[in-house]
């Protein structure tokens, strides 16, 4: 197997026969999902998605692939294609169509609905170009074949890509349940077909390549959500992605069998929800639907909220729910629905929400005490019937953390891929097809960009270090007023802190301290004020250190006169 490495250089020029594969995101983490396929000095994208934000990034909204490859290159794009709907895999668009506004988006009826809605909020309009399953087309030198796949929001794809240089097949996120609620199954004969003409590369989700087995189907939670329902007593909230069409028409049929109405809350889940309906991917009986004022009207037994929020995300209408924070009062016997998976990383604030949640006197149901929600992603045994179906000469594992990479390239070794075809990259990392054999090639820069407010790219990862030390540590400011000609101290110095659990009448002891060594520094004929910066935030760091084992951040001032 191929392996990246950290002291990769740029690659060579891509042999005239030759295409390459540049992951700009979604490899080594869930989310942020963006391919750059370049054949003859032409590029291809697949999915342009968001990365959500850890802990440990306090202040972002969102992470974003990063464009610098394709800087100066955005002419070449032929197309956008977009598997589905999801924010991991469109979330990025409107921040692309910013530096070049006429990309054509591919993608399907509903898909590119869902992305319209969304450029609209950033008063961008695309130009867009509708596929669905089972046809084909061909932009510059990529011929184009589409296959549908079952996954947790309708109208998904997948895509081949033909040229010269071989077939790749990219799955987009797939499962294999075998009883959709929408009737629309993955194309296994299409991909059987395929396999049948040689497929030279595939790439394939890994989100769920550790979990044995096969999917459980959607419509095991229908029974689930039946018996939930009627053991209501009050009102009942679910909370699931704002995407997940076929999770919401299962609530609204559970509603309609119970007599109780149904209001969205969330502006996500209002917007997606009135595109799905529109187009007809969502059936609503009428009369079935109030608004949010309506419900609060109503008695709590007759009602249904489905609010956005599975995750924890601290400003969505669940998380301000839990912390009293929302017109919606959460009261004892309500009983809230956690409908979703939990994204890795989010489970400290998942857990919080459920907690608050409770001490409010709610039932909380949810995946690991109900059957309430099934995956989107094929878990190994589907994996391996995709591996066996395909026989791709070469493959390479997308869409996961670095476990689901490799325990996905495990399962491709198995049925009996060569280890030398087996790729396993991460962002950045440059992949060559080159007379049916995938190589590493070299790697491009791809960091993380961040969005942050209106600011895009700006926040760098030594800001996000200062912002964790503010968080952890507090700071310390000192306030010092020097003499531009001597050096001399003629003012202060004052010391002030903030969050940092140090009285600010404790500084009284390292005062005579940093006095001292300031009198000395200008005695040496030392007036140069980053100088002065320094001795203040050594003097005053060695005493924070050796007195309470913290590492504030120390801001000095030195004001010169």
């Amino acid at each position: 197997m191929s392996y990246p490495h950290p002291e990769l250089t740029p690659p060579a020029p891509l042999d005239h026969n030759g295409l390459r594969v540049i992951p700009l995101g979604g490899l080594g983490e869930i989310g942020r999902n963006m391919t750059v396929f370049e054949y003859g000095g032409r590029l291809l994208i697949v999915d342009c998605g968001v990365l959500f934000p850890e802990p440990d990034q306090p202040g972002v909204d969102l992470i974003l692939p990063d464009f610098a490859y394709l800087e100066g290159r955005l002419d070449q794009v032929e197309a956008l294609v977009l598997t589905h709907a999801h924010e991991d895999h469109i979330g990025a668009v409107p921040y692309l169509l910013r530096n070049r506004g006429d990309v054509l988006l591919v993608g399907s009826k509903l898909t590119l609905a869902l992305v319209r809605s969304k450029l609209t909020e950033h008063r961008l309009t695309p130009e867009t170009e509708e596929v669905r399953e089972g046809t084909t087309r061909t932009f510059g030198p990529f011929e184009l074949e589409f296959f549908a796949v079952n996954h947790s929001i309708p109208d998904a794809l997948a895509v081949a890509i033909k040229t010269p240089a071989g077939v790749v097949l990219h799955t987009g996120d797939f499962k294999m349940d075998q009883l959709p609620l929408d009737g629309r199954l993955t194309d296994l004969a299409g991909f059987a077909r395929l396999g049948g003409e040689g497929v030279d590369l595939l790439l394939s989700d890994s989100t769920n390549a550790e979990v044995p087995g096969i999917v459980r189907s959607e419509r095991d939670i229908a029974p689930v959500l039946d018996e939930v329902f009627a053991n209501a007593a009050q009102r009942i909230i679910v909370a699931c992605f704002a995407s997940h069409v076929h999770r919401v028409q299962q609530v609204l049929d559970t509603a309609v069998k119970h007599r109780r109405k149904v209001a969205f809350v969330g502006r996500s889940m209002v917007r997606n929800m009135g595109v799905a309906r529109d187009l007809g991917y969502l059936h609503v009986p009428g009369g079935l639907l109030v608004d949010l004022r309506e419900a609060e009207e109503l008695p709590p037994r007759d009602v249904v909220l489905i609010s956005t929020g599975s995750q924890g995300e601290p400003m969505s209408a669940l998380s301000r729910m839990a912390g009293r924070d929302h017109p919606i009062r959460i009261a004892p016997g309500d009983t809230v629905i956690l409908a979703s998976s939990l994204i890795p990383g989010n489970e400290t604030a998942v857990y919080r929400v459920i907690n608050g949640l409770t001490r409010l006197g709610a039932r909380v149901v949810h995946k690991e005490s109900s059957l309430v929600h099934v995956s989107g992603h094929a878990p190994a045994g589907e994996l391996l019937y995709v591996l066996n179906l395909v026989k791709p000469r070469n493959f390479m594992p997308v869409h996961g953390e670095w476990r689901h990479l490799r325990a996905h390239a495990r399962l491709a070794s198995l049925t009996g891929v060569p280890d030398d075809h087996i790729v396993i990259a991460e962002d950045g990392v440059v992949v060559d097809l080159v007379d049916g054999q995938a190589s590493i090639a070299g790697a491009v820069p791809c960091g993380y960009v961040y969005v942050d407010g209106l600011t895009v790219g700006e926040v760098t990862e030594s800001q996000l270090k200062d912002r964790r030390i503010l968080g952890d540590e507090g700071f310390i400011s000192v306030v010092m007023v020097v003499d531009s000609n001597t050096g001399k101290i003629v003012g202060g110095p004052e010391i002030h802190a903030r969050g940092s659990g140090i009285d600010e009448g404790a500084f009284s002891e390292v005062l005579p301290k940093l006095q001292e060594a300031l009198e000395r520094a200008a005695a040496e004929g030392i007036s140069d004020t980053h100088a002065l910066r320094q001795l203040a935030r050594r003097v005053i760091g060695k005493w924070v250190s050796d007195n309470f084992r913290r590492r504030p951040m120390i801001i000095p001032v030195v004001v010169e006169v």
